[in-house]
């Protein structure tokens, strides 16, 4: 695979994930309030599901002369070093926004080490929770088993490792401004489906959990990977608004899980059937090959023949 072909797929991607990006942002509001935060929280599997169908291999080549003629010229305009170029800025993005977020961390940790920052659960491979110095004397003691277990809660549904491949994406999609737009949305329904979790299991904790939201300031900090208990992206109208809701059905819950799997299915094939097929078989020439072997000139041993397609 060239260089060129590497961007196309990536601008390919890119296309794909935004436009189900919009999807998402549209709906995720509606499905919310109807099928709950779980499931608005899940429909952002559709993103993904949309990237990995445009970069999922053509099978049919038939009817595709003009994707075919269009990617011949865009792999034309990608010629003569543009491809390299191209690259070579986007790989310096990428470098940025890796330093940029590693910069964010350092800083985070520093004001953790020093007792500033918290509660928050951070790390990828080895989480941990992290508290602020006067955490004991902030909160009371039910106050501390309610954040304790909206952090219990993150653990259990590996949001820290689900956020860094979301983080991971919008590195890679950094020129796209609404991969960082998706981002702050899925990390705000990563949060309210972390409520729902803590309500469904300490269901009489609603009022007091709402109270120790409102008491608490947002993060003057925010780790990059890590997930806070009240972080200034987190709409706190919204979480108050859903903990107010009442949790629907077990089979509103399935019947929403059921059109999830549909959407997402239909985003793939959607972008798996947008998408040209290769292009090589496409330019290789039709040709016929005969072989006499037993020529009329015994010096030779055999002849060969070409015979070119005939006009249209």
């Amino acid at each position: 695979m060239t260089t060129a072909d590497l961007l196309i797929a990536l601008a390919r991607a890119n296309l794909a994930a935004g436009a189900a990006a919009l999807v998402v942002l549209a709906l995720r509001g509606p499905v919310r309030r109807g099928f709950g935060a779980h499931l608005g929280y899940a429909l952002w599997a559709l993103v993904p599901a949309a990237a990995a169908g445009s970069l999922a291999p053509a099978q049919d080549w038939a009817g595709w002369s003009g994707a075919i003629a269009a990617g011949a010229e865009g792999r034309a305009w990608l010629g003569g070093g543009r491809a390299d170029s191209l690259a070579a800025l986007w790989l310096a993005g990428l470098a940025a926004s890796v330093a940029l977020a590693l910069w964010r961390q350092a800083r985070f940790a520093a004001a953790a080490r020093a007792g500033r920052a918290g509660p928050a659960v951070i790390g990828v491979l080895q989480p941990r929770l992290v508290a602020p110095a006067d955490f004991a004397q902030r909160f009371s003691e039910a106050e501390r088993r309610l954040i304790r277990a909206h952090e219990l809660a993150h653990l259990d549904r590996r949001d820290h490792r689900v956020g860094a491949l979301a983080v991971i994406g919008a590195w890679i999609c950094w020129f796209n401004p609404l991969a960082h737009v998706a981002l702050a949305a899925f990390r705000s329904d990563q949060e309210l489906a972390c409520d729902a979790t803590v309500m469904r299991r300490l269901p009489r904790a609603r009022r007091a959990y709402a109270e120790t939201l409102l008491r608490t300031l947002p993060a003057a900090r925010e780790a990059v990977f890590g997930s806070h208990w009240r972080a200034a992206a987190h709409p706190l109208e919204t979480r108050l608004a859903m903990l107010a809701r009442r949790q629907p059905s077990q089979a509103h819950r399935d019947l929403g899980l059921a059109a999830l799997a549909v959407l997402s299915a239909g985003g793939f094939g959607v972008a798996w059937a947008s998408q040209p097929p290769p292009l090589l078989p496409a330019f290789v020439p039709a040709a016929v090959m005969m072989v006499e072997l037993a020529p009329a000139d015994a010096r030779e041993t055999a002849w060969v023949y070409r015979a070119l397609p005939p006009r249209r």
